[in-house]
């Protein structure tokens, strides 16, 4: 004869309780889950420096971890005008790390237009922020100063950043591009680009 296994209330109450946790868990994460918020994503990449327009962002509604410190739409036209700390690439969430209000002209600096034809800049588009030199070329006073020695000329160079870069003109190609250099040396440059004697080079170093 085959005994009846004997009911134990307890057991079976606590079974129904881990199964209502169990439903209550799954229908609070999937609430959380569901909740979506309107942030902003990137559109285009964006050089590092560029002054950022409403077109360098547009809204979407996703679900996200609450780690993610991302800008929400509401906050897009206080965006714009800022500049991008970081390069930015398409498709991303755009965090308020990722721009600043601070200029790239910095204290003790001054801004010069610097006009290049093509042949005087590499091929590669500078971008706002890059790190360059700017060499005297043919620097006349080197060269003088080398000969009477009997020594190789070796050009006058400066370090600059970039601030902005102009469209090609049309007809030369030629393009003005806004350095930011230290105070004292804002005339000379100046002086010398004027006369057209001045070419930019990249360090690879410093990214192209």
């Amino acid at each position: 004869m085959v005994k009846q296994r004997r009911r134990r209330p307890g057991l079976i109450a606590l079974s129904v309780a881990l199964i209502a946790v169990g439903g209550l868990s799954g229908a609070v994460l999937y609430s959380a889950s569901g909740q979506r918020t309107a942030v902003l994503v990137v559109t285009r990449d964006v050089p590092v420096g560029t002054k950022l327009t409403r077109t360098d962002f547009s809204e979407a509604s996703v679900a996200l971890d609450p780690a993610v410190k991302s800008v929400k739409a509401s906050h897009a036209s206080d965006l714009v005008g800022q500049r991008s700390a970081v390069d930015l690439r398409a498709g991303s969430l755009l965090t308020a790390n990722q721009v600043t209000d601070k200029s790239l002209v910095g204290r003790g600096q001054q801004l010069v237009g610097v006009s290049l034809k093509p042949s005087q800049i590499p091929a590669t588009r500078l971008v706002p922020g890059q790190r360059i030199l700017i060499v005297s070329t043919p620097d006349s006073d080197a060269v003088a100063t080398a000969e009477d020695s009997g020594l190789e000329a070796k050009p006058k160079t400066l370090a600059a950043s970039v601030v902005a870069v102009g469209a090609p003109a049309t007809g030369t190609g030629n393009i003005v591009v806004d350095v930011a250099v230290p105070v004292k040396d804002g005339p000379p440059l100046a002086a010398r680009v004027a006369t057209g004697n001045v070419a930019v080079i990249v360090d690879a170093r410093a990214g192209s």
